[in-house]
């Protein structure tokens, strides 16, 4: 028996919106969200209010994945720069992936343009706690100013991602020594 029969509807439906979102976008119809998880339409809405709360839920339930997968520790003993160094190296290994196609929630908010939409606003929420992250970590290093070097690392981090999520290019051997120079000028230790 295979993982995706035990799986409740309900899993699957925020499985098939997960990957089909990541691959095809936002605008992916209802039908073929419910062909790909094997739910029909009547059970998608009994689940979900919405197709628009399905993707926010889907968002949501990745967050914490998304999150682990960059962050490091919270009790590791790295200095600050090197916990922010930490996040772009992540980024780095992520984007070599074939299938890496940019950050999710920051493709999100750019397809979506309405703010207010729920997977909006779950993705700008995961998007302001990477920026909090810097921050506080810029903080902690000593930064001249935290709050411009918490935009400036998350401008690099979108840009590095969105770039290597369309194939333009790759962070590899180029974000590291662009967030170091940043680092640098913020007299981060």
């Amino acid at each position: 028996m295979t993982t995706e029969a035990k799986s409740s509807p309900r899993e699957r439906l925020l499985e098939a919106a997960a990957t089909l979102t990541y691959r095809d976008g936002v605008g992916i119809g209802v039908d073929a969200l419910c062909k790909a998880a094997g739910v029909s339409k009547r059970s998608m809405y009994q689940l979900f209010e919405s197709k628009d709360e399905l993707l926010a839920a889907s968002l949501e339930e990745r967050a914490s994945a998304y999150v682990l997968t960059l962050l490091p520790a919270a009790d590791d003993n790295r200095s600050p720069r090197e916990r922010i160094l930490h996040v772009f190296d992540q980024l780095a290994s992520q984007a070599g992936a074939p299938d890496f196609q940019g950050c999710r929630y920051l493709a999100v908010q750019i397809e979506l343009k309405n703010q207010s939409h729920p997977a909006s606003l779950v993705a700008h929420r995961v998007k302001e706690n990477l920026t909090a992250f810097f921050r506080a970590e810029a903080e902690q290093g000593g930064a001249s100013d935290p709050g411009l070097l918490a935009r400036q690392l998350i401008l690099v981090f979108d840009g590095a991602s969105a770039r290597a999520g369309i194939k333009a290019d790759t962070p590899t051997g180029l974000v590291a020594p662009t967030v170091a120079a940043l680092l640098d000028v913020a007299d981060m230790r």
